[in-house]
C-alpha cells in the first residue's frame, strides 16, 4: 500500500523498483523470523540521490521571418535522452528511432513551416517522465521563441499569437482570450518594475493559457499573479479543474527557481535535501485564478496541462524587465 500523495510520474515505472525493494525487505524480514508488517520508506536523501530524473533536453532553432512577423521557415533540432527506449513502452512509443515523448507539444497551434529533427544520445542517467512529460520542455521552447519573434517585430504577443493561429484552433483562441480578458492584460496599469507574460499550450488534449504578472529584484524573479484560461471541453467538477491547474502552476514555478537543478559530479547526484535543492515556498506562490471555457464536448485530460505554459509565461515576463530571455531552466539571471 502506497502512501497518499501524488507520484507525478515516479510511480508509473515499468521496473516497479520500489515494489521490488519492498518485497525484498519483507522476504528478508520473514527469513529473520519477523512476522510483523514491514514498511519500506525512502528518506528524502535516498529519493533525490537515487531516483529517476527528468531527461535533459537542448533545443536549437533557426527561424526566418519578415518584417511583419510572418514566419517563412523554422528549422528546429531537439537533443535529449529517450525515456521509453529500452523499456516495455519502446514497441509503441518509439518509431523510426524517435521517442514520441520527446516531441509531444511541438505540434503547436501556429501556422509555421517547420523542419524538426530529434537526436537521442545514450546517457548513463536513469530518466523517467515528469508531470506533462515532453511538454515540460517543448512548451518552453515554442512559447519563448514565438514571443521572441513578436518582440523582434514589435508586435503585441497576444495579437501575434492569435494571428498565427488563424481559424483552425478555436480552443486555443478561446482559452487565450479568456485569460487575457480576466487578467486585465493591456488595460490594467502594472506597478513599476512589473511586466506581463503570456503563453498557451495544449497537452493531453486540453488547452491552458496563462497571463502572468512578474517582477525581478536583485536578480531574483518573482511571480505575483497567474490568470488561467482553460479549455478541457465538458467540465464535470470545476473545483477539481481549478485544483489541478493551481497545482500544475506551482510545479511549473518549481522549474524556474534558481537553485532548483539536479547536477552530477563524477556520476553522482550532488543534491540531497532542501539545503541544496530549491523548492517553492509559500511566499513564492502567486495568486492563481482559473477560468474555464464552457463546452459540451467530451471531457479531456486535466491532470497535467496546467504545468507546461507556466515557465514560458514567466520567462516572457522576465525578458520584458531584464531584456534577456532565460535560455535555461531553472532561470539563471545573474
Amino acid at each position: 500500500t502506497q502512501m497518499a500523495g501524488g507520484g507525478f510520474g515516479r510511480r508509473a515505472i515499468p521496473t516497479s523498483d520500489y515494489v521490488v525493494e519492498a518485497c525484498g525487505v519483507a522476504k528478508a524480514a520473514r527469513t529473520a523470523g519477523i512476522t510483523a508488517p514491514v514498511r519500506t520508506l525512502w528518506s528524502r536523501e535516498d529519493d533525490i540521490k537515487g531516483g529517476y530524473y527528468r531527461p535533459m533536453h537542448v533545443h536549437r532553432a533557426e527561424i526566418g521571418f519578415d518584417a511583419q512577423g510572418k514566419i517563412l521557415a523554422w528549422d528546429h533540432t531537439i537533443v535529449g535522452q529517450s525515456i521509453t527506449k529500452g523499456s516495455p513502452f519502446e514497441a509503441f512509443m518509439v518509431k523510426n528511432g524517435i521517442d514520441a515523448t520527446a516531441i509531444e507539444g511541438m505540434k503547436e497551434p501556429y501556422n509555421v513551416p517547420m523542419k524538426l529533427s530529434v537526436h537521442h544520445p545514450e546517457v548513463n542517467v536513469p530518466v523517467l517522465w515528469w508531470r506533462s512529460v515532453g511538454s515540460t520542455h517543448t512548451a518552453y521552447a515554442m512559447e519563448t521563441l514565438i514571443d521572441e519573434v513578436a518582440r523582434t517585430t514589435q508586435q503585441d504577443p497576444v495579437a501575434y499569437r492569435l494571428a498565427l493561429m488563424g481559424d483552425k484552433h478555436p480552443r486555443h483562441k478561446a482559452a487565450l482570450q479568456l485569460a487575457v480578458a480576466q487578467s486585465g492584460y493591456g488595460k490594467k496599469k502594472l506597478a513599476a518594475g512589473r511586466a506581463w507574460g503570456v503563453a498557451v499550450h495544449e497537452s493531453f488534449q486540453s488547452v491552458v493559457a496563462y497571463v502572468v504578472e512578474a517582477s525581478v529584484k536583485d536578480g531574483t524573479p518573482k511571480l505575483h499573479s497567474v490568470t488561467a484560461g482553460v479549455h478541457c471541453n465538458l467540465v464535470v467538477n470545476p473545483k477539481s479543474v481549478e485544483a489541478q491547474v493551481q497545482g500544475g502552476a506551482l510545479m511549473g514555478l518549481s522549474m524556474c527557481l534558481p537553485g532548483a537543478a539536479i547536477t552530477l559530479k563524477d556520476g553522482v547526484v550532488e543534491q540531497s535535501n532542501f539545503g541544496d535543492f530549491a523548492v517553492p515556498r509559500i511566499t513564492d506562490m502567486p495568486q492563481v485564478a482559473v477560468h474555464i471555457v464552457p463546452s459540451a464536448e467530451p471531457p479531456t485530460g486535466m491532470g497535467e496541462p496546467g504545468l507546461p505554459p507556466l515557465a514560458p509565461a514567466f520567462a516572457n515576463a522576465v525578458v520584458r524587465i531584464t531584456g534577456k530571455t532565460p535560455r535555461e531552466l531553472p532561470f539563471k539571471l545573474a
